[in-house]
């Protein structure tokens, strides 16, 4: 069974590092663009710590990727280049190459998380869902259909609020989803943070727009580490075009905490990859 831990281990390379992918973390036959951030933001740290004086506590907390296109599962060049380095952010700049391609390109900024209490927080739409899977909700494992395409579902237990996904039923809905996200076997971390600022299909399937929907670019960022247990999360469009929509996620954590969010470009969905 493929491991986050093995998703995230880079190897020093020239020019940066390399990262090997399993095919689990792909949709169809080309690598997940939340895996993608997971990938780019560890050889980013990778080259933070290079230096002596790098403080283990600084690590990955906005990432803004731009997609090239979508790699294959392998192995992928991270070249990487350490464009600042401060006393409370440091910056990366990452390419993910495959033969003689740029397939991604993000600027990674790397800062110590945030810790305690918030000092001000509005309500947000996942105050009121449960922390953990409710009896009715979906899941999306392994032996679900979905899992021949959405392939990350073997890893990473993926569980839908029923209510929010229409589109299973042959329904048209609201462009939204809510579900609950962790690790089947393993621990949560920002990294896998990362990753889920991209797990919901892509919410326009409510609206009847069910296929590849490739993203053009994506912002995340994670506050803070998040509790052990499972995410939940939300993603929605609020606005959705007839070309583009943009699409944003929300993960808090069972404490209550926002973990991280994003925000991406993508197009309407088109034939798979």
């Amino acid at each position: 069974m493929a491991l986050f831990a093995d998703l995230v281990s880079v190897t020093k390379a020239p020019g940066g590092y390399t990262a090997d992918i399993d095919p689990t973390w792909s949709v169809g036959r080309k690598v997940h663009g939340g895996a993608l951030l997971a990938v780019l933001a560890a050889g980013a740290q990778a080259a933070y710590l290079e230096d002596d004086g790098a403080d283990p506590s600084v690590v990955p907390v906005v990432i803004s990727a731009e997609y090239l296109g979508a790699p294959d599962p392998g192995t992928v060049e991270l070249r990487t280049r350490v464009a600042k380095r401060g006393r409370t952010t440091s910056v990366v700049n990452v390419e993910a190459v495959q033969g003689d391609r740029v397939y991604v390109q993000a600027t990674v900024t790397l800062a110590q998380r945030d810790e305690g209490d918030e000092r001000y927080r509005e309500p947000n739409p996942l105050d009121d869902m449960p922390a953990t899977p409710t009896d009715d909700a979906l899941a999306w494992d392994a032996d679900h259909p979905a899992a021949k395409i959405f392939k990350v579902g073997r890893v990473a237990e993926v569980h839908y609020d029923a209510a929010t996904l229409p589109v299973a039923e042959g329904r048209t809905g609201p462009a939204e989803t809510r579900g609950w996200v962790r690790l089947r076997e393993e621990p949560l971390s920002g990294l896998f943070a990362l990753l889920a600022t991209d797990i919901s299909l892509p919410v326009v399937a409510n609206l009847g727009g069910v296929g590849w929907a490739p993203t053009l670019t994506l912002t995340a960022s994670v506050r803070r580490e998040p509790a052990q247990g499972w995410l939940r999360f939300r993603a929605s469009a609020p606005v959705v075009g007839q070309r583009w929509f943009e699409e944003d996620h929300l993960l808090v954590d069972e404490s209550g905490q926002v973990v991280a969010t994003s925000r991406q470009l993508a197009m309407m969905p088109v034939s798979n990859p």
